[in-house]
């Protein structure tokens, strides 16, 4: 962009000026795309588009920087690891050469199975950088803080702590989500570097690699995450450089954790749900829980994909693969147009990264009224998904938990969401799921998996399991299902949410023993029944008050409680008061039961595509208010069930 590559050189000449006072050009800048110098001095010879160089001159600039060494490179690269939109035209670019050092060092160590948010540029940024200054040199960024403490960075941050020999952390928080979940004092924009811009953690980080140093440090300094940006700014302006910020040296741990407060060592000890490494295996002898595991659906197209009203669903659906299929015909005819992004109809369709390649395949979409299922959307709330290979982006492997009416029968699969921004939360499921089914991204764990036609069904407990918990309780009758119920009451054991709640935003769960192995199981198989089964439970005798002379409305626009939680404004017709406040205290991440029923169930309009979502029922008028009965009598046994798991200790006991 010419704007920025202007008032930076204006701002570099005038800064000379000042302390020189004498004017002149300044001969250094360049209007480049850093990551294509790399793709062009990289690929020997193979076909790239060249960036316009602007002119001859910024070419021969560009020429000259590349040929020179670097020593500092300092920036604030952008950081946006999933657009937001994919019509805006300002997705995130593909580079051969960066990608790929980013794959095959961060991610390619990662033990994490998600590890998406490393296609963010400031990744990107520091990768390149890390390779460009050569043995000696000095990076210095201002990025998002994410790589310091999520648990997708472990890779990363394997590969920093190597190839630096010292690293200066300034820790300046302002992850709104993650900061505002801890309550005590509001949190907003006032509270981040900058402002509504980036709502999320901001560092400023030092690499320093010198070849004669053989040792390597990390040294950490961090804000009050309670500080406000005024604060922040003057706590920088104190210590003037790094060195006058107090700090304190970290030392990474085995997992290459560097913030390791509130992580248990036993923690390790415990037996895996399941890994990276057990999930890629052939072999069901793998030593882990499960053999295999799954993120929900990813749509990346929710408000068109998902609906409570079937036909209203069929309906969107049919003009949506009319107007795919024209334009997958209007790009072949053509030519099939390198420049996609301007060619495509953003006007009428919501394209994303794996549309765009499905179009350029020349893959077309087929309207079928039986790709429509019903899925757990989010806790206690269902919809239906168009569930097309097309039209969603990543389903997982849930057409292999979950590929027919019977598997829904037979099968069942434990949902936990383990993540930085929200408590840990586990849920069961009968069905398939989408992607956020928790509020955020999870893992889903079945019981069996199928052949996608629904045949050969295979248990997914391993064989290892079954005989690390006989030998344990040597009991050789413990079965399969029982450790599956164990497990499941285990990740709603209140003593294990609370010593490990750290741990769970790091990693999957691990499992530990208990004092009693039969109990445990028994509690996990009803918590199971009644959380899968939910709709089946005597509703909660609620008080119901109508509003006198009124007609009769079950309508909902959007459900309120009142400040004590007592009562529940359903509508203007009609609340539903008394209730009972032990209710609240099941909760499902950041929110109670409860309150996922009445945020899900509302009138939604989504902004981008202007579709309205209704959770209102033609054919089932009182379906929300015996819902929010059951939903209620769900929350008060589990609640009891907590309590009673509670008096049964963990054992920190090595499984292995």
């Amino acid at each position: 962009m010419l704007l920025p590559y202007y008032i930076a050189s204006m701002n570099i000449e005038h800064e000379f000026y000042e302390l020189i006072g004498t004017y002149l050009p300044f001969e250094g800048i360049c209007l480049v795309d850093t990551f294509d110098l790399t793709e062009e001095g990289e690929t020997k010879g193979t076909q790239i588009p060249l960036l316009k160089r602007f002119n001859a001159e910024n070419t021969a600039r560009v020429e000259r920087q590349k040929r020179s060494p670097i020593t500092v490179i300092v920036g604030n690269p952008p950081y946006n690891a999933k657009q937001v939109n994919e019509n805006d035209n300002n997705k995130n670019r593909k580079y051969k050469v960066v990608d790929g050092r980013v794959s095959g060092t961060y991610a390619k160590d990662s033990k994490a199975t998600l590890v998406n948010k490393l296609n963010d540029p400031y990744v990107k940024a520091i990768r390149w950088a890390s390779d460009r200054i050569g043995p000696d040199g000095v990076v210095a960024f201002v990025s998002n803080s994410s790589f310091i403490h999520k648990n997708q960075f472990d890779g990363m941050r394997k590969h920093l702590a190597k190839d630096f020999n010292r690293i200066y952390i300034v820790d300046l928080k302002g992850d709104v989500r993650s900061d505002s979940m801890r309550g005590g004092i509001p949190i907003g924009e006032h509270h981040t570097i900058f402002g509504l811009a980036a709502m999320v953690g901001i560092s400023i980080s030092f690499l320093i690699r010198r070849h004669e140093l053989s040792d390597h440090k990390i040294f950490y300094s961090e804000v009050d995450w309670r500080a406000s940006r005024k604060a922040k700014f003057e706590y920088l302006e104190r210590a003037k450089d790094v060195y006058g910020l107090e700090r304190r040296e970290i030392t990474p741990d085995s997992k290459h954790s560097w913030i390791t407060e509130g992580l248990k060592s036993e923690f390790s000890s415990f037996t895996p749900l399941g890994s990276k490494e057990t999930k890629s295996a052939r072999s069901m002898e793998v030593q882990a829980i499960f053999k295999s595991y799954s993120l929900g659906v990813s749509t990346n197209r929710d408000a068109i994909v998902y609906d409570f009203d079937k036909e209203q669903l069929l309906k969107r659906i049919e003009i949506f693969i009319e107007d795919y299929n024209a334009e997958v015909d209007r790009y072949i005819r053509k030519g099939k147009p390198e420049e996609l992004d301007d060619f495509l109809d953003y006007e009428n369709l919501q394209w994303s990264e794996t549309l765009k390649r499905k179009l350029q395949s020349g893959q077309r979409a087929a309207f079928d009224e039986a790709s429509v299922i019903e899925v757990v959307y989010r806790p206690f709330t269902k919809r239906f998904l168009y569930s097309d290979s097309i039209l969603n982006d990543r389903p997982g492997l849930l057409t292999r938990y979950f590929p027919t009416p019977k598997s829904k029968t037979e099968n069942q699969a434990i949902s936990v969401t383990n993540h930085t921004q929200i408590p840990f939360l586990c849920q069961m499921l009968s069905s398939v799921a989408s992607l956020d089914v928790g509020g955020r991204p999870g893992q889903i764990f079945p019981f069996y998996t199928y052949s996608t036609d629904g045949s050969k069904r295979r248990e997914n407990i391993t064989n290892w399991a079954l005989q690390v918990f006989r030998s344990h309780y040597s009991d050789s009758s413990i079965t399969k299902w029982q450790i599956f119920h164990y497990v499941y009451a285990v990740l709603h054991h209140p003593a294990y949410r609370e010593q490990y709640a750290a741990d769970l935003k790091r990693e999957l769960p691990r499992i530990p023993f208990t004092s009693e192995f039969h109990s445990v199981a028994e509690i996990g198989s009803r918590l199971a029944e009644i959380h899968d089964e939910y709709e089946m439970q005597v509703s909660y005798p609620l008080n119901r008050v109508e509003k006198p002379k009124h007609q009769l409305d079950w309508r909902v626009e959007k459900m309120k409680l009142t400040k004590d939680k007592r009562t529940l404004v359903y509508n203007s017709f009609l609340t539903l008061g008394d209730i009972p406040q032990e209710a609240f205290e099941y909760r499902l991440g950041n929110r109670s039961a409860l309150d996922w029923i009445i945020d899900q169930y509302q009138m939604r309009l989504d902004k981008r595509s202007g579709i309205s979502s209704d959770p209102n029922r033609l054919d089932d008028p009182e379906y929300i208010v015996r819902l929010i009965g059951q939903v209620i009598t769900v929350s008060l046994e589990t609640v009891k069930l907590m309590k009673i798991l509670k008096n049964l200790p963990l054992e920190p006991v090595d499984a292995m």
